[in-house]
């Protein structure tokens, strides 16, 4: 099998994590396999090297430098793993994003990969040495180093098995696979076996930390099976696979939740064509990504608009909503960062009904109240106050997941 295992910054914290990595790399190839290890930087590593961009270039520094010193830290691990490898007697050559020619488009700090170079990687597995990458880095069309945005290792990871045909990517992280729900939270949490695309896509977006979200699109377009598992043991993680793999399919398979939100709401403008467009337009030029959204028409013709972004933008999205209000004749704009979003994803929701009723009842039953809802075909996702968030979490697991038989 052609195997990709990516490792993140926990997973090479320090000389004695490397040379494990090192090890497994080792065991994987004596077991007959062709490897790529995609790595990330050490724990600690791209945080210090942004201090330093920020105490020598101010809080917005030059992103073409900024990206040239944060992605440093990959490149150290690259050449520290290939060492390690190298010890153990078994051949590996490290490559740079550039040196691979991981092509991306030219956005720094949130560069999208548009083609990845395969011959070099295939040439040295195939000679039987350990090609090591470095993850998260990219290059320009100009030549320059990219980068890809916070948590880019996975999807460099996912990227390279896509281009190289690989069998599977490994993702090996402190965690041994996904969960119907944070375990820091709920102890009786279950680990997956499998879960689809789809709703590894979901929880990702709606606030689970396993995977990168970018990643998951990656393997769900290139049909790339992924495996989680833990860097600090040989068990079995979790498999994230096309739905039809999926045996067995849970009602509900996870529970997430999300306090990077808040709530903005622009009271009473004129309910009429071109307003919405004016209050989002704004926005959507300033980067900001807005979530959910919903609208209330009043008897007299004016309209509340009440929608959510991140938390981390939150100031800028107020100030935003403040110009544009005034320009639509809005009475007024309030915001709101005590909340969360707290949401349940499962395929099986495709073919059971009551999944919303439930969800309310038990939330009721808990006197939390909902200020906001958004559904899909394989979710539900509820607004509340961030002070129950825990209390919400456990009574909507105990009540979807704790009396299902299986987990997968």
């Amino acid at each position: 099998m052609l195997i990709v295992q990516k490792y993140g910054g926990t997973s090479v914290r320090d000389p004695e994590r490397i040379r494990n990595v090192a090890r497994r790399a080792v065991r994987t190839l004596d077991a007959g396999h062709r490897v790529v290890v995609v790595v990330s930087a050490m724990a600690g590593e791209t945080n210090a090297l942004v201090a330093l961009a920020r105490e020598l270039g101010g809080d917005d520094p030059d992103r073409r430098e900024y990206d040239q010193l944060v992605s440093l830290g990959e490149s150290k691990t690259i050449a520290l793993v290939a060492l390690a490898i190298q010890r153990l007697g078994r051949p590996a050559r490290s490559f740079t994003g550039a040196q691979v020619r991981v092509e991306t488009d030219d956005a720094h700090e949130r560069a999208r990969i548009q083609h990845i170079d395969s011959e070099r990687l295939l040439e040295v597995t195939g000679g039987g040495a350990v090609a090591v990458v470095a993850g998260f880095q990219g290059v320009s069309p100009r030549g320059d180093v990219t980068t890809l945005g916070r948590g880019g290792s996975d999807t460099s990871a996912v990227a390279i098995a896509a281009a190289i045909g690989a069998d599977v990517c490994e993702i090996y992280t402190d965690v041994d696979g996904v969960y119907t729900t944070d375990p820091n939270l709920v102890p009786g949490a279950r680990k997956l076996t499998r879960i689809s695309y789809e709703e590894m896509l979901e929880m990702a977006s709606l606030g689970a930390k396993v995977l990168q979200i970018r990643s998951v699109k990656f393997a769900m377009r290139y049909g790339v099976p992924i495996h989680v598992r833990s860097s600090f043991h040989d068990g079995e993680g979790t498999w994230v696979v096309r739905e039809e793999e999926v045996v067995e399919q849970l009602v509900v398979s996870g529970v997430t939740y999300n306090r990077n939100e808040a709530k903005i709401r622009v009271r009473s403008v004129k309910d009429a064509p071109g307003v919405a467009a004016a209050l989002f337009t704004p926005l959507a030029e300033a980067g900001i990504v807005v979530d959910m959204i919903v609208q209330n028409v009043s008897e007299d013709g004016s309209t509340d608009m009440t929608f959510t972004v991140p938390r981390d933008d939150f100031q800028r999205a107020m100030e935003l909503a403040a110009q544009a209000a005034g320009g639509v004749g809005a009475r007024d704009v309030e915001g709101d960062k005590a909340i969360a979003k707290v949401s349940v994803v499962g395929l099986g929701m495709k073919d059971h009904a009551g999944v919303a009723a439930r969800m309310f009842q038990v939330l009721a039953q808990e006197r939390i109240n909902i200020q906001l809802i958004s559904t899909s075909e394989i979710k539900i996702s509820v607004v509340i106050e961030e002070k129950y968030v825990e209390l919400a979490v456990r009574a909507l697991h105990d009540a979807f997941v704790g009396n299902a038989e299986e987990a997968a």
